[in-house]
Parts: structure tokens; C-alpha cells; sequence
């Protein structure tokens, strides 16, 4: 959606007229109190601090998620059926670009904004289910917004905001995990393009993506000076009726509503112009995305945190054991406080985290970026799990069952603790940058 457009949609009677608040500067929005999901009675979060501009886009994506009730994610849950009308309904409004620019058709605005859309999106009830399904369009765009051919930006960026194509992004192998320097996926050049043979493993809705942004490697590991070189960036069509692609998959735990699977090349051919940036390049350019990706998860983490925390928190007033509602027992209120701490605590850490990543004027040195970022996304991770535990625990014996979505919360909140890095792998980082400890991997 353009900065027009979406200007359009602020003066539409779920958000204010002026998105002139400068990053930082504390706003609300006269609805930001009003009831946010078809479950809460009340906004949980505090709201205080945020900028018009994230403020605009969580009650436009919450009005849009309203559609969208538990019962229907329950539905698709049980039955992993992909959420297509939700991802209609997204792109409809032009959302699927918020942070692409806008002579692109997008809105131009930052990850900051993308992460409250994303947050907004999970707290709504549609929980990691609902942002996977949209995820790779927000994030995975970037560096092909950034680094893409005018070709490229003209044919598949407006058709991916528009909704007419889903994207996947295609980088983790099953046998190199976070070794993402030691990728065996093999591009060998041809005549007229590539040959790409080799297996990715846990792509995010292959089975409906048109394109894949494909990580690869276009010179073999044995054969390059320095590790972060000999990998390329690909932006390919993946046609089912071309011979060499093969995708199955993969039976999961949570998230059952948007497929993940296991990705086959087999003398896969893709065209030439289908390179983004420099041949052997390709690792440097997803850095680009990998800061944003990790803001992105903190805050779908944040928003599953707080739905099963609202949930938890309802059930504990309305339930009554022994004369009295099991939440004026300090057994059941203080877990559930101290979860609610951990959480807002995690909060300031991802936004934070995004005000650094969108300054992008060289104030901010990469690596400061790198910490807050990947400090946010284990923060917010970690709160999700305590809070998502505990509402199932509040709700005794009915947290088991399907109907009061919080076993389907805690499911799901597992995905933030492994992916896209695991908490291991950032404490590593933490401890190697930070800490200047030896590296010990």
C-alpha cells in the first residue's frame, strides 16, 4: 500500500487523522483503550510510548483480524488448512508491503511498524499460525527490495504486496542447521541460467508460495578464499510442472495451518535473471533481513504471550473453586503477574530493538543492532513460553482442551525459542560480542 493510501486508511474511523508523530514521541489514539480482540474485554499491554504510526497500525490490523475469530484458527488448526482468506484479506489493504517502499507500491514505513502488525496479528487469537502466514512476504522482501534488478522490483514485488503471489524463503539445509556458511544447496551455471541441485528443510509455506527466495551456493565450499563468500541470492518461480523440484510435508506440532516442508532440486533449472545482486554475494545480502526477522519474531512472540496471559487472566476471574474465583488465590495471580513483567519487560527490549534497526542513518553502529535485536527476540521468546505455560496451568484441566485456545498457544510458542536462531546460538553471540568471551563453536 502506498504512503497515500495508507494515509487514506488512518482517517478511516478506526484510526486518527495525523501520522506526523516523530519516532519516540509518546501518542494514543482515542480508540487504544477499546476492546482489541473478540476474546479481551480490554487492552492488556500498556500502550504508552508508542508512536502514532504503530498505534494507526494496530488498530487498523486488529480491526481486519476481528474477522478472523478463534473459532476460525481453531478450524484451521485442526484441520491444517492454509489461512488464504486471512492472507486476502491482508494484502486487500495493501499490508503484506509495510515496509516496502512506496515507488514500489508499498508504504514505506519501517520495522517498527511491521512488528506491531505482526505483534497485532498473534495477540488477535490467529497466534504464530496467522504471522507465518505472511512472515517471508515482510521480511524476506527486504533484500530483494534492496539489492533486485529493476526487473525484479517491477514483476515481483507489486504482486507479492498485492497478494497474487506468496514467497517462501529457502536457506536452511537439514544437514548444515545454523552452519548457514557450510549450505550444500549447489547452483552450477548454465547457457542460458542456473542448475540448482540440493535440499532445504522447514520452508514456510512452499505448497501455496509462487517464488522462493532461494540461498545457494554458486561456488563450492572448497573452493573460496573467505567462508561468507561463494553463496548467491535467487528470486525463483517455484512451477510444480517443471521437472527437478519436489516438495513434501513435514507433520508438526504447532502452527498447523501453514505448511512447512522439506524442499528436493534435482537439475532444477532457473533463469539468469533471476540472480539478486552479485553472483557470490548472497550471505551479505540476507544480513539485511536476518536484524529485521528477529524483530519480527519478537513481536509475534510478544502478541502469543499476551493473548494466552488475557485468556489466563479472564478465566481466573470468571472460575469459581471453593466459594471464590481461583484469582484471588496469590498461587494462581502471581504466576500470572510476574508473567505480565516479564513480558512488558520484553516489550521495551523489541522496540527498542526496531527504533535502532529503522534509524538506518549510520548513527547506530550494526553491531548495536545485532545485540538489541537478537536480545529482544530472546527476551520476547522466553516471556512467551512463561506466560503461554502459565495459562494453560491457570485453566487446570480446560487448558488441555482445544476450545480455550491457550493449549494451542503453548504449542505454537515454541517456534520464536527455536527459530529463526536458537537461544543457545544468541547467547553465544551475547556472550562472544558483549562479553568479549572466546568463542566457543
Amino acid at each position: 500500500m502506498s504512503r497515500p493510501q495508507w494515509q487514506r486508511l488512518a482517517r478511516s474511523r478506526w484510526a486518527v487523522p495525523s501520522l506526523r508523530a516523530s519516532p519516540g514521541v509518546s501518542s494514543r489514539l482515542p480508540t487504544a483503550r477499546a476492546a482489541f480482540s473478540t476474546s479481551s474485554r480490554r487492552e492488556l499491554m500498556e500502550m504508552t510510548g508508542f508512536t502514532e504510526e504503530q498505534l494507526t497500525v494496530r488498530e487498523a490490523i486488529s480491526h481486519i483480524c476481528s474477522k478472523f475469530p478463534n473459532t476460525y484458527w481453531q478450524e484451521r488448526d485442526q484441520q491444517e488448512k492454509d489461512p488464504k482468506e486471512f492472507h486476502a484479506a491482508l494484502a486487500k489493504d495493501g499490508w503484506l508491503g509495510i515496509a516496502l517502499p512506496e515507488y514500489l507500491g508499498g508504504a514505506g514505513l519501517g520495522i517498527s511498524e511491521a512488528t506491531m502488525m505482526m505483534q497485532t496479528i498473534t495477540q488477535s487469537g490467529a497466534g504464530m499460525a496467522g504471522a507465518q502466514a505472511i512472515h517471508a512476504n515482510v521480511y524476506a522482501t527486504q533484500p530483494l527490495a534492496k539489492f533486485g534488478t529493476k526487473e525484479q522490483l517491477e514483476t515481483t514485488i507489486p504482486n507479492i504486496i498485492n497478494g497474487t503471489w506468496r514467497t517462501c524463503f529457502g536457506v536452511t539445509e537439514p544437514n548444515t542447521g545454523l552452519e548457514t556458511l557450510k549450505l550444500k544447496t549447489l547452483a552450477t551455471k548454465t547457457e542460458d541460467g542456473y542448475s540448482v541441485s540440493g535440499q532445504k528443510i522447514w520452508i514456510t509455506c512452499a505448497q501455496v508460495a509462487s517464488k522462493m527466495i532461494l540461498l545457494a551456493r554458486t561456488t563450492p565450499l572448497e573452493e573460496v578464499q573467505k567462508s561468507s563468500e561463494g553463496l548467491s541470492l535467487f528470486c525463483i518461480d517455484l512451477d510444480r510442472d517443471q521437472p527437478g523440484l519436489d516438495m513434501r510435508k513435514i507433520k508438526k506440532m504447532g502452527g498447523r495451518a501453514v505448511d512447512a516442508n522439506e524442499v528436493f532440486f534435482d537439475n532444477y533449472k532457473i533463469p539468469a535473471n533471476t540472480l539478486i545482486g552479485q553472483e557470490s554475494q548472497g550471505f551479505k545480502i540476507i544480513l539485511h533481513g536476518m536484524n529485521a526477522e528477529r524483530c519480527l519474531l519478537a513481536g509475534e512472540a510478544l502478541g502469543l504471550g499476551y493473548a494466552a496471559l488475557e485468556k489466563a487472566a479472564q478465566y481466573a476471574k470468571e472460575r469459581v473453586v471453593f466459594g471464590r474465583p481461583i484469582g484471588q488465590n496469590q498461587g494462581v495471580s502471581h504466576p500470572l503477574a510476574d508473567a505480565y513483567m516479564k513480558l512488558e519487560a520484553a516489550k521495551h527490549a523489541t522496540y527498542h530493538a526496531t527504533r535502532l534497526y529503522d534509524a538506518n542513518d549510520g548513527s547506530v553502529p550494526f553491531h548495536a543492532i545485532g545485540v538489541a535485536c537478537n536480545s529482544a527476540k530472546y527476551l520476547a521468546a522466553e516471556a512467551a513460553f512463561t506466560a503461554c505455560e502459565r495459562a494453560v496451568l491457570a485453566h487446570g484441566g480446560m487448558g488441555y482442551a482445544m476450545e480455550y485456545d491457550v493449549e494451542r498457544y503453548l504449542r505454537e510458542c515454541l517456534v520464536p525459542r527455536i527459530a529463526p536462531v536458537s537461544r543457545e546460538m544468541i547467547l553465544n553471540y551475547v556472550s562472544e560480542k558483549v562479553l568479549d568471551l572466546p568463542r566457543s563453536y
